[in-house]
């Protein structure tokens, strides 16, 4: 088997055959953190580093692991510097998914099959230049090449969703929708809340100085979403999902301490959290929309990354501290069979609560592996306790999570192949037919997240 030649990650016939039957069908991928603004201006990049590292905290974290400095990566140093930095420390990464994604990129996109590493730095830079200035290198061309069919952005309730109405007509044969992702309404212990607050009374007709106007301003932004398309809302709980009955007296108490400038206590933030994402779920399910819930990142846990770069810089962990059972059972409960709701759970030891929580409530499904498991081990790892535990029918199928549009099609083809080897796996083992192992890998690929969302 050669480096990311047609057998990648296939060591089976049988593996192999199952991936060709999925290798082509088209990408749907509800949740990603596309810079829509990027796809409707459709202005070609410049170079393979603001392809391929420029957005990417991915490739950060791994060439600070590598010792290159900061101005290299998210300094001032010119994007040519950059580059040369990344491919010099390239060739480490090998076993870490971001060497796959990175070279499949290059082969799918470019068709350069040179590794990367600081002898062909410059050979490299200079073809992937080349081609950027081709028409069809611009985002659009490069979303239909790689057969994107559906991408669901991630969008804060308050933004007014200009360019997904400019790409209803300028983005032709890829069909795009926002995702509500409320996190800042809830962040009641955060000085972000505040500025929340207000961005939301900006945004809507609602006046926001009491409870009720702030939650009737959120049902507002839900309405505005519905008429763009949304189909679902994005909530990251970070480590502490709350779940349980609150009085709405309680909730609206709270939210009137913080609005007169006076810290919450721990108790008032959880009672607050809890409310809220009840009140969510009430919208959620009015509408038909499903309810993803991230669970378990730990945000700027690296002081100085945070303090240097800002948010989303690689300074992110994850932890085992989660009561996902205990943190969840009132929500699920409350809306069982009233809203799709899709789990993601950042630490992989809790692949077996997550499971068996799915498994006891039929509108409930896993979510792709997410973030540090987005890798063939990973993956593999997942997708052979949900087949075991839950259904694998039933997962909810692959989503990018990516900020770079190129790499759409290198992470469902890691994924699709994962998928077939999984599989394949278990019709080599005698534990299903072939013919139905092509059905379910089918279905898991395409079929599965189009049902889900209702696309």
């Amino acid at each position: 088997m050669g480096f990311l030649d047609e057998r990648y990650l296939l060591d089976t016939d049988t593996a192999y055959r199952l991936y060709r039957s999925i290798a082509d069908l088209p990408v749907v991928d509800p949740h990603n953190h596309i810079d829509l603004a990027e796809v409707v201006e459709n202005e070609p990049w410049n170079d393979v580093w603001e392809v391929e590292g420029a957005t990417d905290h991915y490739v950060w974290q791994l060439m600070r692991k590598r010792g290159v400095s900061e101005a290299k990566i998210t300094g001032d140093a010119g994007n040519r510097e950059k580059w040369n930095a990344l491919a010099s420390v390239f060739p480490d990464f090998a076993g870490n998914p971001t060497y796959e994604w990175v070279h499949l990129d290059l082969k799918r996109r470019f068709g350069i099959e040179t590794p990367i590493s600081a002898d062909t730095a410059d050979e490299i830079w200079e073809e992937t230049a080349r081609q950027l200035s081709e028409p069809r290198m611009r985002p659009q061309r490069v979303l239909r090449d790689m057969n994107v069919e559906v991408l669901c952005s991630s969008d804060d309730p308050t933004s007014r969703l200009r360019y997904h109405e400019r790409a209803k007509d300028e983005v032709e044969g890829v069909d795009v929708r926002p995702t509500w992702r409320p996190d800042r309404a809830m962040k009641i212990d955060r000085e972000e809340w505040s500025t929340f607050v207000s961005e939301l009374d900006d945004a809507t007709e609602s006046p926001v100085d009491d409870f009720a106007g702030f939650l009737g301003a959120l049902e507002e932004t839900h309405d505005y979403f519905a008429d763009h398309g949304c189909v679902a809302c994005d909530i990251g709980t970070g480590t502490d999902p709350v779940s349980k009955p609150v009085r709405r007296e309680r909730a609206g108490e709270v939210y009137e301490k913080a609005r007169r400038g006076r810290s919450p206590s721990s108790a008032e933030v959880r009672d607050f959290k809890a409310y809220v994402l009840d009140f969510i779920g009430e919208l959620n399910a009015e509408a038909g929309w499903v309810t993803q819930l991230h669970i378990g990142a730990v945000r700027d846990y690296r002081e100085s990354v945070f303090e240097e770069v800002g948010p989303d810089a690689g300074g992110d962990v994850s932890t085992q501290n989660v009561d996902l059972v205990g943190g969840l059972d009132h929500f699920l409960d409350a809306f069982d069979g009233q809203t799709d709701v899709v789990l993601y759970v950042l630490d992989p030891t809790h692949y077996p609560s997550a499971t068996v929580v799915s498994r006891a409530y039929p509108n409930v499904s896993i979510g792709p592996a997410w973030w540090f498991n987005d890798s063939p081990f990973g993956m593999a790892n997942q997708l052979e306790r949900v087949a075991a535990v839950d259904l694998l029918a039933n997962f909810a199928g692959m989503v990018s999570d990516s900020r770079k549009i190129v790499s759409y099609g290198s992470r469902f083809e890691m994924f699709r192949r994962t998928l077939a080897a999984v599989v394949g796996k278990m019709v080599e083992r005698g534990q299903i037919p072939f013919e139905n192992a092509r059905r379910l890998v089918e279905r898991v690929a395409y079929d599965r997240p189009k049902e889900l969302y209702g696309l």
